[in-house]
């Protein structure tokens, strides 16, 4: 296996220009640019022109999705996009991002980045009523209840979504003349506001912002709708019924670490988990590195509060995504090597910490391992800055059954042997909340079982 992480669903951006008479497209096509890491498997831009959606959206990497100048072709001062990691539903440009659906007084554009657990029900009640479904993701499921209820006033459409879907969801929807940001009642997934001028945007990061030169005004609350439109931004707040809970692996694995996310820095917190490590679990070493790229922070903060000199000791081939196969059986064991190559002259003869965010099935970490001895390294000691994975995420994150969690089913102990590793240690649960500001508004299931909503018994304990 070639990259045993958690997989975030996808990423979104939205763009609101207050001039009818520029195109938008090139802001979301480089907003998506600087997001790809969310999401490598399709990418997709809409745009509005007077009420009037235009579409496009491929299979593979932005900058794969729009060749032969489809951004030109593109006309419209509002627009959203998205890239997708499938979670829910297919692969392929069927259940590519945004949806346009047809309603009775013009179009309505959405995209998606979360996970709904109760989209089964909902899609039969709608298949029920005679809603024929084009593609197999939830996020159509929305865009249709959204659709129906349009005849109510658009921000009462949304209401009354949010009122009967259940799961984790951030949306920016482009409707008649306006953009729209939605986040859940819980913040599990991410959504933030720029400005530039009297133009606006939404985006799962705000690193997006910064690669349109606009700036992070502040973070979509949970909850919370925007409606951007001539008028600048109104918010419709729904706060008798929020709590937040945004997901934690945000700031472990998933984000950039030059974007804030929830008024924290990605990059102090990793840092901040990596100094928090040395102190609970020192051992004596030579170096420390990291694994590329979530791990470099860490082992940086590592390293200075340890005084052990940090080093590079694993040279990542930037040019390996996800989605990369593997043709034989031969190359699939050497697959890690492929992507992570150890830097012989810095590890041989040394002993070395490797930092790492998360351990979800150990195969890859196990491989690291091998590798690095085999480069010479006296001694591996792995440091980890999560606690155990031992439950699994049903809001949005592609994460195995429980079963196939080695920290579900084995001690710390237990697993050091399977890996291979001189020493092994994860940072605590504390340790974890430290690094962070000591705040409690994040979802930590993934970690100690206590879902911030119900989720269906059967798959809790697979």
């Amino acid at each position: 296996m070639i990259n045993d992480k958690f997989h975030d669903e996808c990423g979104i951006m939205g763009v609101y220009l207050k001039s009818k008479e520029i195109n938008c497209a090139s802001y979301i096509y480089y907003g998506l640019y600087a997001l790809q890491h969310r999401g490598q498997e399709s990418a997709g831009i809409s745009v509005n022109k007077d009420g009037k959606i235009q579409t496009h959206k491929e299979v593979g990497l932005v900058s794969e999705a729009f060749k032969n100048g489809a951004l030109k072709q593109m006309k419209g001062n509002i627009g959203i996009g998205h890239v997708r990691y499938s979670t829910s539903g297919d692969e392929g440009v069927t259940n590519a991002q945004p949806l346009t659906v047809n309603h009775s007084t013009g179009q309505i554009a959405l995209a998606h980045n979360g996970n709904l657990i109760n989209d089964n029900a909902l899609r039969e009640m709608l298949e029920d009523s005679g809603v024929v479904f084009q593609t197999t993701i939830d996020t159509e499921v929305m865009v249709n209840i959204i659709a129906r209820g349009l005849r109510h006033g658009m921000i009462e459409a949304i209401q009354r979504m949010v009122e009967i879907i259940k799961g984790a969801y951030a949306l920016v929807i482009t409707v008649g003349d306006q953009l729209v940001g939605v986040r859940d009642p819980y913040g599990l997934r991410p959504l933030c506001i720029g400005k530039k001028d009297d133009d606006y945007f939404l985006s799962s990061e705000s690193c997006a912002l910064d690669g349109i030169g606009a700036e992070l005004v502040r973070d979509v609350e949970p909850g919370e709708i925007v409606v951007i439109d001539e008028n600048g931004l109104t918010s419709y707040g729904q706060n008798n019924w929020v709590k937040k809970k945004a997901c934690i692996f945000e700031l472990i694995y998933f984000a950039r670490p030059d974007s804030i996310m929830d008024e924290t820095s990605v990059y102090a917190a990793r840092h901040k988990a990596g100094e928090i490590l040395a102190k609970e679990s020192p051992v004596e070493a030579d170096i420390v590195i990291g694994v590329p790229d979530s791990g470099i922070p860490a082992a940086i903060g590592y390293a200075e509060a340890s005084g052990i000199p940090y080093g590079v000791g694993l040279i990542k081939n930037k040019y390996i995504g996800r989605t990369f196969i593997q043709p034989n059986q031969k190359l699939r064991e050497e697959g890690v090597r492929i992507k992570l190559n150890p830097l012989k002259e810095c590890v041989e003869g040394k002993r070395v910490i490797i930092i790492d965010d998360s351990i979800v099935r150990g195969t890859t970490c196990k491989r690291l391992i091998e590798i690095l001895k085999q480069a010479g390294a006296k001694e591996v000691h792995f440091r980890v800055t999560s606690p155990p994975v031992a439950h699994t995420c049903h809001f949005g994150i592609d994460t195995p059954r429980r079963k196939h969690l080695i920290g579900a089913k084995k001690t710390v102990e237990e697993i050091r042997e399977i890996l291979g590793a001189d020493s092994l240690a994860y940072i605590s649960l504390d340790g974890l909340t430290e690094s962070v500001g000591g705040k409690t508004t994040f979802c930590r299931a993934c970690f100690d079982g206590e879902y911030p909503m119900e989720v269906p018994i059967l798959e809790i304990n697979e």
